[in-house]
């Protein structure tokens, strides 16, 4: 009777202990597995750009029989340039010249073998600017009306840029980040779960595009072609469930 009295208190202990390591084992398997569970969520944000900077480049060109005549009929256009973009708003120290280039333009045999120069071609590009973008516009569906005056000046699409884009793109950022998050809550209430801390996120590349484009890279875009624009931001987080 004694040596059973004296094993039931070593059995108990052990029996508790038993007891104890399972329910700490428990809690730490079921505590490792739901820090092991993660909502994965993406979300995003646009927010409507205006345009508030306008360029516009293009060359005046033309073509003589010999570089030197060619060199004065380029200088003979020039005047005539100059005083288009005064009438519109842009005086001489405005523009912002880049230096003059010339080339030879050859003949060639039916075997393809250079003949000789047949003429020579003087180009000089120019460039505006102005925080008028609507002006910048207006300028470069007008300005080849300038070659019935005999001013031969071929026009690029115009540019425009947003010159506030650092400030904009954390805003749009942040609202991508709040729009994961509260996807990740509807997600995790939905099934019966509580959302816990973002355990890592992700900043897509930004898309700046037309109002309303369906235009999208894996690089990014940038538009300069449109005035109106809108910034695309897109956030992926890792949300831990609770």
């Amino acid at each position: 009777m004694n040596e059973r009295q004296n094993l039931i208190i070593p059995m108990a202990v052990l029996g508790i202990a038993i007891i104890i390591a399972v329910f700490i084992f428990t809690n730490a398997w079921t505590a490792s597995r739901n820090a092991n569970m993660t909502l994965n969520v993406t979300g995003s944000a646009k927010m409507d750009l205006v345009s508030d900077l306008g360029m516009l480049s293009g060359s005046l060109s033309v073509q003589a029989a010999t570089k030197a005549s060619a060199y004065r009929a380029l200088q003979n256009m020039k005047p005539g340039l100059i005083e288009y973009f005064a009438r519109k708003g842009f005086p001489e120290d405005k523009l912002e010249w880049e230096p003059e280039n010339s080339y030879a333009n050859y003949d060639y045999d039916n075997n393809g073998r250079q003949m000789g120069i047949r003429s020579w071609t003087y180009r000089q590009r120019v460039r505006i600017q102005s925080e008028d973008v609507h002006k910048i516009k207006e300028i470069s569906l007008d300005i080849s009306k300038l070659v019935e005056r005999g001013i031969y000046f071929d026009v690029e699409s115009p540019e425009f840029h947003y010159t506030k884009l650092a400030e904009v793109k954390q805003q749009v950022q942040a609202m991508a980040a709040k729009d994961a998050m509260l996807r990740a809550e509807k997600i995790a209430e939905a099934t019966g779960r509580k959302l816990g801390p973002m355990r890592a996120g992700r900043m897509g590349v930004l898309q700046i595009t037309p109002r309303n484009s369906t235009m999208v890279s894996d690089y990014g875009v940038n538009d300069v072609s449109s005035i109106d624009k809108e910034i695309t931001a897109v956030v992926s987080g890792d949300f831990q469930l609770e």
